[in-house]
């Protein structure tokens, strides 16, 4: 690890590309070859800033990152993690809430404000920083149709980000919002600051089917055409299709490298449950364990769960909420009860779920009588 100093107080911690994978597999289950991507794009990132600060005269482009996979499947996780580990500041932005200016919205500034106050509005801090603008993918535009209003979220905001992307001095309003006339504005230049688009991107699938099968000489009706896994789809996509789906030229080109997250399989939801360091499983055991109860849950049990967040389609999202359903009376019962030991089994997980999840939960029965 090598210490580059930014400032008095402020020291980025740069890590290797290994260094950096191996920290997110303590934290992220899976997506293998997109961590590499990602942590490879990351250091280079920061070795840029060394060789602009060192005087030497061979100048490096900056890469910014545009993640595309299903939700649910680490995109933000992984950003996060990596940012905490380095300790650069970084802000989550969301690209539904920004319009065009003189529109009722956010305007594009207002990502550079969440980075300032991520870091104590330390202009030098944020200059190194790190911007995750999620669901970029809402700002493609939209089909040619004369009865539509402007669009303000869409084009327009993409046009609006290439200065701040590509970098750029920017005035901001030191405490957010709108900027005004009489405000007094803060300054910062964005030419280091490396900002990351991410979105799922649904619907992008055909776009991506229709252009392979041609290269790879078969349809995708055809028997052949089964050897590429939907769940991998993502895997094929390149920026011809982010064009095809509505992204503008200029805004991809300020995104050169593009990272692609696969769909969780059940395995490694089964993981993701149990494994990681801030696991599901081990949140509630290191909160029952502060009531002296110890928690153990049964591997069928698990293997159910992970099951059925499959069937919801929503990631590793959909296990935090599924926990709380066949946590919650046990939360609420146990302190203070005596109980000093808890096991989950498959046939509690059942019921505690049954109301909210009868009809997948009745569908995977008649499946397995079957």
């Amino acid at each position: 690890m090598e210490k580059l100093t930014v400032s008095e107080g402020f020291v980025i911690n740069l890590y290797t590309p290994t260094e950096l994978k191996a920290h997110l597999d303590e934290y992220i289950i899976g997506q293998d070859q997109a961590k590499r991507s990602l942590c490879t794009a990351i250091y280079n990132h920061y070795k840029r800033l060394i060789i602009s600060r060192s005087g030497i005269q061979n100048k490096v482009e900056k890469s910014n990152m545009l993640i595309a996979g299903p939700s649910g499947c680490g995109k933000t996780a992984m950003v996060k993690c990596i940012a905490d580990y380095m300790g650069v500041p970084y802000y989550i932005g969301d690209a539904t809430s920004i319009t065009q200016a003189g529109y009722v919205g956010d305007d594009v500034e207002t990502l550079i404000t969440g980075l300032l106050r991520a870091c104590d509005y330390n202009i030098e801090k944020a200059q190194c920083g790190i911007v995750f603008l999620d669901e970029i993918d809402k700002l493609a535009k939209r089909g040619a149709n004369p009865n539509i209003s402007r669009d303000v979220v869409g084009e327009g905001v993409q046009q609006a980000l290439l200065k701040i992307v590509e970098g750029n001095i920017v005035g901001v309003p030191p405490m957010g919002g709108r900027k005004h006339p009489e405000a007094q504005l803060l300054y910062v230049d964005t030419t280091n600051i490396l900002f990351v688009g991410s979105g799922a991107f649904s619907g992008i699938e055909p776009i991506i089917k229709e252009r392979v099968a041609p290269e790879r000489g078969i349809g995708f009706n055809s028997a052949e055409a089964e050897e590429i896994n939907d769940d991998d789809i993502y895997s094929y996509m390149c920026q011809e299709d982010l064009r095809e789906f509505g992204m503008i030229p200029e805004f991809i080109g300020r995104f050169p490298k593009v990272v692609t997250i696969s769909q969780l399989k059940t395995d490694e939801l089964v993981k993701i449950i149990t494994e990681p360091k801030d696991s599901i499983a081990n949140q509630y055991a290191t909160l029952l364990a502060m009531d002296d109860i110890e928690l153990s849950i049964e591997k069928s049990a698990v293997r159910f769960i992970a099951d059925l967040a499959i069937k919801l389609k929503t990631g590793a999202r959909a296990l935090r909420s599924i926990f709380e359903d066949v946590m919650n009376d046990y939360m609420f019962d146990l302190p203070g009860s005596g109980v000093t030991e808890l096991t989950i089994t498959e046939s509690i997980v059942r019921e505690k779920l049954s109301k909210r999840y009868a009809k997948l939960i009745s569908k995977e029965i008649e499946e397995e009588v079957a």
